[in-house]
């Protein structure tokens, strides 16, 4: 889990943008006049601060964005709190961050905030290599974490017990899962655990292991693999065009009518302008289109 840190900037050049607002309660105060959807440059120098608090599976896209920002605007900083999707929508919804991060879409009783869908993100469902499993359906997927299927060799893979390892409650990631899977409150987990990364160790350490990781996760890491569901690999392609099934989406978290600084309304902007897709992809998620 990484703890509260400010970002630092990158070097490559995408324009920005912001709309003019008055600061209600960030505590700033900005003036600039573009249209955010356009991309185009602001009318003045942008300054001030935008606290981003959420889904830990966002790291790496929120990172790459907000770093390309500040390189864009040296006048800003932004600080981002990986805490999880429950966490961040908390936050959005009592003011104590300018932007919440959730993996997953807002639930019915999550009233009074919207989201903003910045990219799509699949799930992937990662083995330890040596387990001898390469694809696995849906309806297998499903059985194994619900503890119906509890041995390698009922699926094809070697003589060992399965070991499901999976995320805490109130994760993005462990509700796209389950809501998909249809395996809520119904999971039996060897290992439950707060963060992408731990689950990703967990599984590489053990040759017995099944768990879940954001795509954007699981590019390069050794020790494990991402199989194939009903013989669909998770790709930014296959997420795309909906034919992998465990996706979900990557979400801003605003309060419903909240005034946004300018500084933080022209993130917003910049993060779902079209100037933002190949940052997007670059941080391995999937840009909406």
């Amino acid at each position: 889990m990484i703890n509260k840190k400010t970002i630092t900037s990158i070097g490559c050049v995408v324009a920005t943008a912001a709309l003019a607002f008055a600061l209600a309660s960030c505590g700033n105060s900005e003036t600039a006049d573009p249209d955010p959807q356009q991309g185009g440059e602001t009318s003045s120098e942008l300054t001030g601060s935008i606290s981003i608090n959420g889904s830990t599976s966002m790291e790496k896209v929120i990172g790459t964005l907000a770093e390309q920002f500040m390189a864009d605007n040296p006048g800003v900083t932004i600080t981002y709190d990986a805490t999880g999707s429950g966490t961040g929508v908390e936050c959005a919804r009592n003011g104590s961050a300018d932007i919440g991060l959730a993996s997953r879409a807002l639930k019915a009783d999550e009233a009074g905030l919207e989201s903003i869908t910045v990219a799509l993100d699949g799930i992937a469902i990662i083995v330890n290599e040596e387990c001898g499993v390469d694809d696995l359906s849906l309806e297998q997927v499903t059985a194994i974490f619900k503890g119906e299927i509890t041995n390698w060799s009922e699926v094809g893979g070697s003589d060992l017990e399965i070991a499901c390892v999976g995320r805490e409650s109130g994760s993005g990631t462990r509700d796209g899962f389950e809501s998909i899977t249809d395996t809520e409150d119904a999971c039996k987990l060897a290992q439950e655990l707060t963060s992408t990364g731990a689950v990703i160790t967990a599984v590489s350490s053990s040759k017995n292991a099944i768990g879940y990781a954001s795509l954007s996760a699981v590019q390069d890491q050794e020790g494990i693999k991402a199989i194939t569901v009903d013989g669909v690999a998770c790709t930014e392609e296959t997420v795309m065009d909906g034919s992998y099934k465990i996706q979900r989406p990557f979400n801003f978290i605003l309060q419903e009518g909240a005034d946004l600084s300018a500084t933080a309304q022209a993130f917003v902007g910049f993060a779902t302008s079209a100037g933002a897709q190949d940052l997007i992809r670059a941080a391995d998620a999937v840009p909406v289109k």
